[in-house]
């Protein structure tokens, strides 16, 4: 099967930045879906959503994918996936002094061990296809230090390293890898907090951006890519 006609996965599909790119997706090409996440509940909801969108399969699959045993359960072969997107994340607005080691511990299993796991179990996948891509949703926090949230700054500066590690290893395969180091983007975790959503990055937007990443021949491939508000970075008022 061609890659044009393989499967797109992403993780943390079922809301917010994820949903957002499975939509354009859904809109704009002929990939199956499948989305990842932990809710059966707002999985189904996400995969209604992008049949309406135009999508011509979707899947969904519940699981924790920090979980190892249960990733590896995962019949990835039946899926045939062409391109994985590791959107899936958590956000904790905690200075680290008040950090507990179980929430510590928790943004990097979620931030970055969980794209470690999955992508690791679909590599063999990949690698039977004339191409395959791989985009993981970085942060500018993986870029520099957060007062306010050194956690999260922690693992997503884990999951850019890891990142450029798989770069670096799967520079003479088929496989393309890129980092996407995402500024504010408009989601469900920013309603409660005081910032006009159009000064924010529209989550759509990243879905077109990884399109265009899906179209670049086996020549090139966006090594790093940040993506910012027009304006920069935006204060709450």
């Amino acid at each position: 099967m061609s890659y044009r006609d393989t499967a797109v996965f992403i993780t943390g599909g079922s809301k917010g930045i994820g949903l957002s790119i499975a939509k354009v997706f859904a809109r704009k090409t002929d990939h199956p879906l499948v989305l990842v996440a932990r809710s059966k509940h707002e999985l189904g909801e996400a995969r209604q959503i992008c049949l309406e969108e135009g999508a011509p399969q979707v899947s969904t699959i519940s699981v924790d994918i920090t979980d190892e045993a249960a990733v590896s359960k995962i019949p990835f072969t039946d899926y045939d996936p062409g391109i994985v997107i590791n959107n899936a994340g958590s956000f904790l607005f905690k200075k680290l002094k008040d950090t507990s080691a179980e929430e510590f511990n928790s943004q990097f299993q979620i931030n970055a061990f969980g794209a470690f796991n999955i992508t690791g179990s679909i590599l063999p996948e990949l690698e039977k296809k004339e191409r395959g891509l791989i985009v993981n949703i970085c942060s500018m926090g993986s870029l520099k230090g957060l007062g306010d949230s050194g956690a999260y700054a922690m693992s997503k500066h884990a999951l850019l390293g890891y990142t450029r590690s798989l770069r670096k290893e799967l520079m003479h395969t088929n496989i393309a890898v890129t980092a996407i180091n995402l500024g504010q983007t408009y989601s469900t975790s920013w309603h409660d907090v005081d910032i006009a959503p159009e000064k924010l990055i529209d989550p759509e937007d990243v879905g077109k951006l990884i399109i265009s990443l899906s179209q670049l021949s086996t020549r090139s491939v966006a090594e790093e890519i940040t993506l910012m508000p027009q304006g920069g970075e935006v204060k709450p008022t």
